[in-house]
């Protein structure tokens, strides 16, 4: 092979990975606990090359390769802005305070507050700083707590605080992540779209096509036991007063020997015993239930009702992980700032919004009659018009049509998961892009 040859090839090979990674991540999101794959092929790679050999304006080129929504040019700035805050310095440390500081206390650190708040951008530049914790602090100290998932309350708390003093370095890299993630979105979804961001413990109803936004807070899978996988799929139904058929494994595990020793409680909770008939067995007497308890031929379920775990509304999402965005009547979850309470499928807090949302689009479906069908208490399955898309996100950061940033806990601890297959995947790229260098170091050896 020429000099020349083995130049160009080795200078391809790594514009090809810069471009694989720009379009589709350094990492394969399996490897991230991502439950289904990036599309591959929706990236023309040697087509993209090709593009970029014959461009007048690369950088052009490298902007149109990159995920193409508006969330990600807007993380782009802030990563971008935090890169900079980063390599101006951290600023005043904040004082260590041994208890919570409320509105109107008279503390020492306030300054260093002012400073850290003024940083990131919480506090009007210029602002007088008040003798008390009051006034402006207060309301900054606020905006940082929603920006934060914390309650809007002010105080000053041991989460507040470490929120606070959080490194920007830290926040530089989260946001570095979040990139990461938004390439591995396939790219045909579109709106209206439904997007549930774990961290965030919340839901985006989004479209464009005149069809209202809408926000809400979620509960979503147990941290320790029962995480929400992370995936794309399509809402194909809307169904009322949904029947809670019990997935084996929370049957045997959690309810059913309880339920059978006290039967006249599960009569009064709504659940039944299911043959594989499809008819629903007598619940046994107290005397009998230890020994039925095992049999294994019944599958247990909760009637419709005020009780039922799935709340009035089911939207059907056909997954291999048997999950779902419902109602519950566990209402008080909601007002927490940590929900992660379910089995993995998702809590919705508003229902009946939801319900509103996904069938605009078919006939006959106002918001009148999505509310009739709810105070009805009747089984319906309603099929959309259209199906919508739901992606089941993880992003511990999100920034917002106005720019501002909002930080969230790695609940599943997945950030820390998705640094080290960077981290791998970061040296397998440089390894190959030795070994090219080498390969044409060689080549340009021989020609001599």
């Amino acid at each position: 092979m020429s000099e020349r040859a083995a130049i160009d090839v080795a200078f391809s090979s790594v514009v090809l990975a810069f471009v694989s990674d720009l379009g589709l991540g350094r990492v394969h999101p399996q490897e991230a606990r991502w439950h289904l794959a990036a599309v591959r092929s929706e990236l023309p790679l040697a087509k993209l090359i090709a593009g970029l050999a014959a461009a007048s304006d690369v950088d052009a080129e490298l902007d149109a390769i990159e995920m193409p929504l508006a969330i990600h040019v807007r993380t782009r700035l802030a990563l971008a802005l935090y890169r900079a805050l980063a390599e101006r310095g951290e600023g005043l440390p904040l004082h260590a305070w041994k208890r919570t500081i409320a509105p109107g206390d008279a503390s020492a650190g306030l300054d260093a507050l002012a400073a850290r708040l003024d940083l990131l951008g919480d506090l009007p530049a210029g602002t007088v700083i008040p003798a008390r914790y009051e006034g402006p602090l207060v309301l900054a100290v606020q905006q940082f707590q929603e920006r934060h998932g914390f309650t809007a309350d002010g105080l000053i708390d041991r989460g507040t605080y470490q929120a606070l003093a959080v490194p920007l370095a830290r926040r530089v890299q989260q946001l570095s992540l979040s990139l990461e993630r938004m390439r591995w979105i396939p790219r045909h979804l579109a709106s209206p779209l439904i997007v549930v961001n774990i961290p965030e413990f919340a839901l985006h109803a989004v479209s464009t096509s005149g069809r209202p936004g809408l926000d809400m807070k979620v509960v979503v899978g147990r941290s320790h036991d029962h995480r929400t996988p992370m995936f794309v799929d399509d809402v194909q139904a809307v169904q009322f007063h949904p029947y809670w058929n019990v997935p084996a494994n929370i049957a045997k595990d959690q309810l059913l020997n309880r339920l059978l020793a006290h039967p006249a409680n599960a009569l009064a909770q709504g659940f039944e015993l299911v043959e594989r008939d499809g008819k629903v067995r007598e619940w046994p007497a107290e005397a009998q239930s230890r020994s039925r308890g095992g049999a294994g031929t019944v599958r247990l379920r909760q009637r419709p009702g005020p009780l039922n775990a799935l709340g009035p509304v089911k939207l059907e999402m056909p997954n291999p992980y048997a999950i779902y965005l419902h109602g519950t009547p566990s209402q008080g979850l909601f007002a927490r700032e940590k929900r992660d309470f379910s089995h993995g499928c998702i809590r919705v807090e508003d229902p009946s919004a939801l319900a509103t949302w996904a069938l605009l689009e078919t006939p006959g479906w106002s918001e009148e009659r999505v509310h009739a069908a709810i105070a009805a208490g009747e089984s319906l399955r309603v099929p959309l018009t259209t199906p919508i898309h739901v992606l089941i996100l993880y992003t511990t950061t999100v920034v917002g049509e106005d720019g501002r940033v909002s930080f969230y806990d790695d609940v599943y601890g997945n950030d820390a998961v998705l640094e080290k297959s960077i981290e791998h995947a970061s040296a397998a790229r440089r390894a190959r892009a030795m070994s090219a260098a080498t390969f044409a170091s060689d080549a340009r050896t021989a020609s001599r």
